[in-house]
């Protein structure tokens, strides 16, 4: 890390700072006695920048509108991001091009594993449970968590208070589905409530389903639905504080092919494999916080298995039991300072990782551990005079052990900074910039399954860093939004992933450059009984220097990405409809097909919807869904391309899917 890097930003934010708290000291030695202010809403999490800076918001409205039953679906609304293809565990997130292990992910909080092994993806969350999702892209707050490269991305789960209405005090819901294409059953039930202080919220989800097919009729194998999950928290309230406590659990069992990101040699063989995710979270806020006192406490445990039985006798066809286990937790504390609020705490993780390959190396399991401790002030002021300033500091910790016991250590500072200003109501002009110390990156420790005694670290392994630089124009009027982002983000000294060297030899060391560049926009325009709005990507990524090629890595070619989007109400038939259209421009750049992949074609798929309340029940809702309206025969941009050298095709999407579903609230 240059000091020449991090200084500018860590003087922006150190002189912010101080000026805020100046001014609240200024203000409390004015007036005798303990000021405490009535009930304040403290921004947390740089939620109020999000999409007016570049990034994106899948609001709890988006989400009962799409009723997303995958990843691909809950982003499809969104250009910046992008979901590879096919069912279960083969789907990555990518946003602006770099994979979502590169972004601090985290779920109520909680953050969560990296990617293990780039063949499957990135998380396992179950849409059915969410709230609300933010992807920060670039320059992250402080409070965002550790390792925030290139970004954040923050799932939120339903809770009791988001279901009840009208006053009530308990209530229940269900949905019911059934799709064609492979699509399946699909239920859910969930019960939830509040007494007195007390409140809950059950949920269980279910999907299971058959392989799909192309456009032009082609069974993907291993693509089936087979998700179960159940999301259960209990809350109390009591004199201003509140307890919750949350546990959450989501399971994909099913036969898959042996690499889920790629149909290799058009294999028809599939074979058993089961990847869990349990979250154990324990959360103290304060229900009414003063000017000084905001606080939050959170104490996690989790745990992630991806178990895949020995089926390839003496080979590395994927055969591995992974396990890797987590525990962890944040002290915050927000605070009023007049013009803002600023929010200071500490955070730390330990995580431990197990990768047990049958015996089919010498080294038949592989133990990795890391340690991290953190310490982090955001603050986010606005002034009177048009501008908007968010800046932070936080300072890392972090012990590395490997497989083979050797131990690395080494502390590394991060700083943010991102301003905008108002010249005309309703109009701003922004730029941002952030340095972030990622620490030692360990990559897709999956790969480990196929690695012995022969793998070593390179002698001058170093910790990881991102730094991130955003500028655009963004516009807030009665009926629309918009605005556009250039944005240019750079991951420096990731893991190489254990590639092997020229000698034969295998050796774990930093790789080079990763760099995302390019310009999004987006509009939203509203007429009281509908909504449309459209979105446009454009970046330009490279690995050390040179345009990345489409290999499912850590980072993905993208070109032109756009959608487009229309709800509208009909109140008159209780009825609403829309649809959503994706676009994808064709990549038939020289050095895709100098690296031995064939040219990525375009496409555009159309998705539409109806939703119907029977007058006399307006607690149930008839929905009727139709994915890829057209039949188009497509792959997502950031699936992995056709490969002639090794006979690797891309996972093609799902042709025509109907879905008709029925969801009662109660």
């Amino acid at each position: 890390m240059t000091l020449s890097r991090i200084l500018p930003l860590a003087s922006v934010s150190l002189m912010a700072l101080s000026t805020a708290l100046a001014a609240q000291e200024t203000a409390i030695s004015q007036t005798p006695g303990t000021i405490v202010l009535d009930q304040i809403t403290l921004v947390a999490d740089g939620q109020e920048n999000v999409e007016a800076t570049g990034g994106s918001v899948v609001t709890a409205e988006d989400i009962e509108t799409l009723q997303p039953a995958d990843m691909s679906e809950l982003f499809s609304r969104n250009s910046s991001i992008s979901v590879s293809g096919g069912g279960g565990q083969a789907k990555r997130i990518h946003v602006f091009g770099l994979e979502q292990s590169s972004l601090a992910v985290s779920v109520d909080g909680v953050p969560q594993f990296k990617d293990n092994w780039h063949h499957s993806g990135s998380n396992v969350i179950d849409p059915a449970f969410l709230k609300r999702v933010e992807v920060e892209a670039g320059a992250a707050a402080a409070d965002a968590g550790f390792a925030a490269g290139a970004g954040a991305v923050r799932y939120e789960t339903l809770g009791a208070r988001d279901l009840l209405t009208d006053g009530r005090t308990q209530g229940g819901r269900v949905g019911l589905s059934y799709g064609s294409n492979g699509r399946g059953l699909s239920a859910s039930i969930a019960g939830y409530g509040v007494y007195e202080g007390f409140d809950w919220f059950a949920m269980i989800h279910s999907a299971n389903g058959d392989n799909y097919e192309t456009g032009e009729g082609y069974e993907m194998p291993g693509t089936e639905p087979a998700t179960l999950g159940g999301l259960l928290k209990a809350g109390y309230e009591f004199e201003g504080h509140r307890v919750e406590l949350s546990y959450e659990r989501t399971e994909d069992d099913a036969d898959r092919v042996t690499r889920m990101n790629m149909d290799q040699a058009h294999t028809r063989d599939v074979f058993p494999l089961k990847v869990t995710r349990n979250t154990l979270s324990l959360k103290y806020t304060e229900v009414s916080p003063t000017a000084t006192w905001g606080p939050e406490a959170m104490i996690y445990v989790s745990r992630n298995e991806y178990w895949r039985p020995n089926f390839i006798e003496g080979g590395f066809g994927g055969d591995m039991d992974m396990e890797a286990q987590s525990v962890g937790g944040v002290l915050k504390n927000s605070f009023d300072v007049g013009v803002g609020t600023i929010s200071t705490g500490v955070d730390f993780n330990y995580s431990d990782y197990r990768i047990d390959n049958y015996g089919d190396t010498d080294v038949p399991i592989h133990t990795i551990e890391t340690m991290q401790v953190g310490t982090f002030v955001q603050g986010r002021f606005a002034f009177a005079n048009g501008i908007d300033l968010s800046t932070g500091l936080r300072f890392d910790h972090q012990r590395f052990t490997d497989w083979n016991g050797d131990r690395r250590t080494d502390s590394g500072a991060s700083a943010n900074a991102t301003v905008s200003y108002e010249f005309a109501p309703g109009y701003e002009v922004f730029a941002g910039a952030s340095h972030t110390w990622l620490g030692y990156d360990i990559g897709e420790y999956g790969y480990l399954h196929a690695r012995g005694s022969e793998l070593t670290i390179a002698e001058g392994y170093e910790p990881a860093t991102a730094r991130n630089y955003k500028l655009g124009v963004s516009a807030t009027q009665d009926s629309w939004t918009g605005n556009v982002t250039f944005f240019d983000t750079t991951l420096s000294g990731l893991a190489n992933d254990y590639y092997r060297e020229s000698d034969d030899s295998l050796t774990f060391d930093n790789s080079a450059d990763y760099r995302s560049r390019g310009v999004t926009v987006q509009a939203n325009y509203s007429w009281g009984s509908g909504r449309a709005g459209a979105s446009l990507t454009k970046a330009d990524v490279e690995y050390d220097g040179d345009d990345i090629l489409p290999d499912g890595g850590d980072a993905m070619p993208i070109g032109e990405i756009a959608t487009l989007f229309v709800d509208q109400d009909l109140p008159q038939y209780n009825l609403r409809f829309g649809g959503t259209v994706e676009l994808a421009g064709r990549l038939d750049d020289s050095y895709i097909t100098e690296g031995g992949f064939a040219e990525i074609p375009g496409y555009g798929v159309v998705n539409a919807y109806a939703e119907w309340r029977p007058e006399d029940y307006q607690n149930v809702v008839v929905r009727l869904g139709v994915d890829n309206l057209f039949d188009k025969t497509y792959f997502e941009r950031t699936s992995y391309a056709q490969f002639a050298r090794r006979e690797v095709y891309p996972v093609y999407a799902p042709g025509r899917t109907v879905t008709l579903g029925v969801s009662m609230d109660f």
